[in-house]
């Protein structure tokens, strides 16, 4: 177990390409820390610069509070599982699980520690029945859970995993992530996770940072980032529909919408002049399709099944909006709905074409 102190760490390739820009993390012992962000973002080079596998440009890493910024990943003792599996093609499934374990770096294990270590671990993954077969055989998801089986046979100070889920389908990555939430809270080791997907971020992190081109935009707890976002960026980076952005203008404890028919509440932790012009964002999930009274009021435009929930697309004072509702509302296209959202649920940001920041705990004059 390790803290891992990244301090504005920089790597560039070539002249333009500003990789990974000033970063600077804090993670305790113990800790699963996600990083999430789209492709592009810097999150494998910020990975790498931890392992060791990339020379940064400047800044330092720190491992356990010691300066590991020089040192070579052999003597890092860090646990890495690649996206691209990195597994030996000439070896059997076991072979490969046993390779990490046979290195002077890991210690001494007899044979029967490294069996029984494997044994532990395919049978976590759910491989057990194919430690005979080599990497050519195994479908893509198979070949990446072996991947990340090499880093968790073997003792680490820390365990650096780089979209280890991937490949795998729908049900199988559902149930891998509540394995390794399993595994870490048993192994308490220092866990550093990249993913594009906000539900992993939020199922598996105690923290997450969020990251764009090269730089962090937000850190914080999943409650935190989900309900406090940063800015629009880091909130159309969670919730799947993504949260809708509407311009609108303060009026009398109110934000009026569109064409300033509608209106929903301003958040309590923000104050506003009246005439400010504002960024509202309304995630679908947080919006009620209701037969009482509501502040928002339109006209269905389109309506899609998704499982037990439609989503509609509503017309509203002329803005588009996404919502969630339950299949036994009965709302098809061309219905008139009313719906409601909570003060706390309304997240206010600068305006802008742009991604812009959240207002909150100050005041704002008005335009």
């Amino acid at each position: 177990m390790a803290t891992v102190e990244v301090t504005d760490i920089c790597k560039t390739y070539g002249k333009d390409v500003r990789a990974v820009d000033g970063i600077s993390l804090d993670i305790a012992d113990g800790e699963f820390f996600v990083i999430l962000g789209p492709s592009g973002a810097g999150k494998t080079t910020t990975l790498k610069s931890i392992a060791g596998l990339v020379d940064v440009d400047s800044g330092s890493v720190t491992i356990g509070g010691v300066d590991m910024t020089a040192v070579e990943p052999y003597h890092r003792n860090v646990a890495m599982a690649f996206e691209s599996y990195a597994l030996y093609p000439q070896k059997t499934v076991a072979e490969n699980l046993a390779s990490p374990l046979k290195s002077g770096r890991t210690g001494k294990y007899s044979e029967a520690e490294r069996a029984k270590r494997i044994d532990q671990v395919t049978t976590t993954l759910g491989i057990d029945h194919l430690k005979n077969r080599l990497p050519r055989e195994l479908s893509n998801g198979q070949r990446q859970r072996v991947a990340l089986g090499r880093v968790l046979v073997r003792p680490a100070d820390v365990y650096l995993l780089d979209e280890p889920l991937s490949h795998l389908d729908a049900k199988l990555r559902a149930a891998m992530r509540a394995e390794l939430k399993q595994l870490g809270a048993m192994s308490n080791t220092t866990t550093i996770y990249v993913t594009h997907d906000y539900q992993e971020a939020l199922a598996l992190g105690d923290r997450i940072a969020v990251m764009r081109e090269g730089r962090i935009v937000q850190i914080g707890t999943p409650e935190e980032i989900w309900r406090r976002p940063a800015d629009t960026f880091v909130a159309r980076a969670l919730g799947q529909p993504e949260i809708n952005l509407l311009d609108g203008v303060v009026d009398d404890g109110r934000i009026r919408l569109g064409d300033g028919s509608l209106d929903v509440p301003v958040p309590s932790d923000v104050r506003c002049e009246r005439g400010t012009r504002v960024r509202v964002g309304l995630r679908p999930c947080d919006i009620h399709v209701t037969s009482r009274e509501g502040s928002l009021r339109g006209r269905v435009l389109l309506a899609e099944r998704l499982g037990r929930n439609i989503e509609l697309t509503v017309d509203v004072g002329g803005a588009q909006l996404i919502a969630l509702t339950s299949g036994r509302h009965g709302v098809g296209e061309g219905d008139d709905v009313t719906m409601r959202i909570a003060e706390s649920d309304v997240h206010v940001f600068s305006p802008g074409d742009g991604d812009t920041s959240r207002f909150s705990d100050q005041t704002l004059e008005a335009v």
